[in-house]
């Protein structure tokens, strides 16, 4: 098959995406060297980390509305660029009060990608659930790579040369995405970005039945996949004594499913419908919980992880299913929009699922998860089968 534009397109958003996940990524696996660089507490780093996440969920609406402004490929670039900058920024920091600023500085600017990045692909393909399953491959790649690669580079050379390897890969993207992406119109080039920023348009907006419907899937699913990726090696080595090597090695196949599934999960959608693919996503996960609680054998443990690894590949469905309720004008800004309020609200997985642990111990902590999951493949299922149309 002839090799086009739109394949040049996704190729090089995906890239994008994996650049800017390595960024966020490459800080977690070196804390403790972090710790001991500037004779900080934990407790700080990890207040410096969740300012990075944070950022990146904040990111998300002024990304679209740039866009709008400048058009999607200088956002990209940007995000590509600016991700770069500013892992090199924190590989250099000769004070924690730099380094703090630096990495809240790295999950904003990574954070103006996702959106704008996915609003570009429903413009360029047809089938844009595939498109969305190729692109989130980038993070997943990301995922598994980056703590292997920056842990070994850590060994050899220190932290600081490990973190400010993101450029070897951030700067030859950059290049490759200005010199090989035709530029973007903007939408609204002459409105002040003032204007756009209005509390009642985004109140209208996320209050419409099929978007705020949506938005219910994405907070519990988003939930439900960040109290996963916090716990389940943990899980796995308490709950079911499995040893921490094993447990490490199903983590890593857990992120290998996803990236494969996924592009899959959106292929699927593209055929029978959003819906149906997001409801076979949820009750993946009910049985995949299930499993995991219910049984400890090796065989159910694998078969648990891979059905969990499934449903967390929702997003190649749920993305396309945001995007078919905004207009072309409306894409950008409401796109980033709806992932702000749903990153935030969901960023409470972790400590939700860790307070359950605490509290009435594993079974009921991803037994509220699988509960979680099924909620949703209820809501789903009877709104298509009374017609609601949300």
């Amino acid at each position: 098959m002839r090799w086009r534009y739109k394949e040049t397109v996704l190729t090089l958003c995906t890239l994008a995406f994996f650049v800017t996940m390595v960024g966020r990524l490459a800080l977690s696996p070196v804390v403790p060297q972090i710790v001991e660089t500037f004779a900080a507490s934990n407790a700080v780093v990890g207040l410096a980390l969740t300012g990075m996440w944070l950022a990146y969920g904040l990111a998300q609406y002024p990304s679209g509305i740039l866009a709008d402004r400048y058009g999607e490929r200088r956002v990209i670039l940007v995000a590509v660029g600016g991700a770069t900058l500013a892992a090199l920024s924190v590989a250099l920091s000769p004070l924690f009060a730099l380094f703090f600023l630096s990495t809240i500085l790295l999950g904003g600017v990574a954070g103006l990608h996702y959106s704008v990045a996915t609003t570009l692909l429903a413009q360029t393909y047809d089938n844009v659930g595939t498109a969305v399953g190729v692109h989130n491959s980038g993070a997943t790649i990301a995922g598994l790579c980056t703590p292997v690669a920056v842990a070994w580079i850590t060994v050899q050379f220190g932290w600081r040369i490990a973190v400010a390897a993101v450029a070897t890969i951030g700067i030859p993207a950059a290049v490759l995405f200005a010199v090989k992406v035709r530029p973007t119109d903007p939408r609204r080039p002459e409105t002040p970005l003032r204007e756009r920023v209005q509390l009642s348009v985004a109140r209208e907006l996320l209050s419409r039945p099929p978007i705020a419907f949506t938005l219910v899937i994405a907070i519990v699913s988003e939930f439900t996949w960040q109290g996963t990726a916090s716990f389940l090696p943990t899980f796995l080595i308490d709950y079911h004594g499995v040893s921490t090597t094993f447990a490490g090695a199903l983590f890593s196949a857990y992120f290998v499913t996803q990236g494969v599934v996924q592009i899959g999960i959106g292929a699927v959608s593209d055929r029978i419908g959003r819906d149906g693919a997001l409801a076979g996503c949820m009750l993946a996960g009910l049985v995949g919980f299930g499993t995991l609680v219910i049984r400890s054998s090796t065989v159910s443990i694998f078969v648990g992880v891979f059905f969990v690894a499934v449903a967390m590949s929702y997003g190649s469905a749920l993305m396309p299913r945001f995007l078919r309720e905004f207009s072309e004008a409306e894409r950008n800004a409401g796109f980033g929009l709806v992932r702000t309020t749903y990153m935030i609200a969901a960023s409470l997985g972790s400590a939700v699922v860790g307070l359950l642990v605490d509290l009435f111990g594993w079974p009921v902590s991803f037994g509220f998860l699988a509960a979680i999951l099924g909620a949703v493949f209820l809501m789903i299922a009877i709104n298509r089968a009374f017609g609601f149309g949300y």
